[in-house]
């Protein structure tokens, strides 16, 4: 086969960028290493951005997602007893955020994908790209057991840290930019209506907690833990009591409780590869950038990254200019940087080392206090936050 652009992976990044290009009449082809099921099955994130809804609904993938998705104007912080409302659209001039889970983005653009777009390929794992400086690069994948080639134009890398495309940047051109944190998230899944209207985030000396949802009958929560927390050595009780003492507050607040359908213990790092862009080989989403889950960034800097490069393609296939496209990678990695400053200052603020000492404490309570008695301040936050 032969394409303009070839994306490889079908997660949210290459599937929008698929609908984007199949708008503007640019051909494609999507591969994807693991079956349908899979891909629609993976827990991601699920706080979407202004943009991130605005480039849904102009791609068509925005009704199912405006039907059941949940509109949020702002978050809850709670630290020292303390509980603060973060208001975005009196802070941002009317933005506001949505919760909608990123497996049901994921299927609604599937469906689109499959009823009407371009080819997506499942099951059509990637084991090489070459000839990216040159003027027809080749993408080498597996298909029902059998190598297979793809010749196109260009390719677009979506298939995150692990995947061929980042290494396929020579090594002396690449540089990755990473940092470990010394904590991880418990995630739970909770077939309970959600405790709260909006998000809360709570720093307490337990350490951190996040109450968010899915929907309005479940409920997604997360707290610290060390590194190597085995989830199966926490029972279903000490999980709430643990969540229930992190997300206490004043007041007559309860932590509702109910079945646990999923549990998971995700590390938290953060890396930047650069260039986002080498010869005809393009980066987006977590294969150029991953981003601690605090702020929740990733799932909207991945649509931030292919909303601009569709954008740049379609000014190099109207009028011949490549501008856009050259400058993709310092366009986005500017964005990617303020993202990682964001991301970094909410996990270091309401996250405790595990050699925190009282100074240090002293210090986020600090800054929180400054986020709720400061309009500046929280201003930068809702701003940050709602992109």
């Amino acid at each position: 086969m032969h394409t303009t652009v070839a994306i490889v992976g079908a997660g949210p990044a290459g599937l929008l960028l698929a609908r984007l290009l199949h708008a503007r009449g640019v051909d494609c082809v999507v591969l994807e290493s693991r079956d349908r099921g899979h891909v629609e099955r993976r827990q991601r994130a699920g706080m979407l951005e202004q943009g991130t809804v605005d480039a849904l609904r102009d791609c068509g993938a925005g009704a199912r997602m405006d039907r059941e998705g949940l509109v949020h104007d702002g978050i809850e912080l709670r630290f020292d007893g303390r509980s603060h409302r973060v208001d975005f659209p009196a802070l941002t001039g009317g933005r506001r955020v949505m919760i909608y889970a990123q497996t049901e983005l994921v299927k609604d653009l599937i469906a689109l994908q499959l009823d009407s777009g371009p080819p997506l390929l499942f099951e059509a794992p990637v084991t090489g790209v070459t000839g990216v400086d040159g003027g027809r690069p080749t993408v080498h994948y597996q298909r029902n057991g059998e190598p297979a080639t793809l010749t196109c134009d260009y390719v677009v890398g979506c298939d995150g840290y692990h995947g061929v495309t980042r290494t396929a940047l020579p090594a002396g051109a690449r540089h990755t930019f990473e940092r470990g944190h010394p904590y991880s998230w418990f995630a739970i899944l909770a077939d309970v209506a959600p405790s709260c209207d909006e998000l809360v985030y709570a720093h307490s000396p337990r350490g951190f907690a996040l109450h968010s949802m899915r929907s309005p009958r479940v409920s997604r929560l997360y707290f610290q833990v060390p590194n190597g927390t085995d989830p199966a050595a926490w029972s279903d009780a000490e999980i709430w009591a643990e969540l229930a003492a992190r997300l206490e507050t004043i007041g007559d607040w309860r932590l509702r409780t109910g079945p646990i359908t999923a549990r998971a213990v995700l590390p938290m790092r953060s890396s930047v590869t650069e260039p986002m862009r080498h010869g005809r080989l393009f980066l987006a989403g977590d294969a150029a950038h991953i981003v601690p889950p605090t702020g929740a960034k990733g799932l909207n800097l991945a649509v931030a990254d292919v909303v601009e490069l569709a954008g740049a393609f379609d000014r190099l296939f109207a009028d011949g200019s490549p501008e856009s496209l050259d400058a993709y990678s310092d366009t986005r990695l500017r964005a990617v940087w303020r993202a990682e400053h964001f991301s970094a200052l909410m996990t270091s603020t309401l996250h405790l080392a595990p050699d925190q000492d009282p100074f240090t404490t002293r210090l986020q309570l600090a800054q929180l206090h400054r986020l709720a008695d400061s309009p500046h301040a929280a201003a930068e936050l809702a701003a940050n936050y709602a992109g």
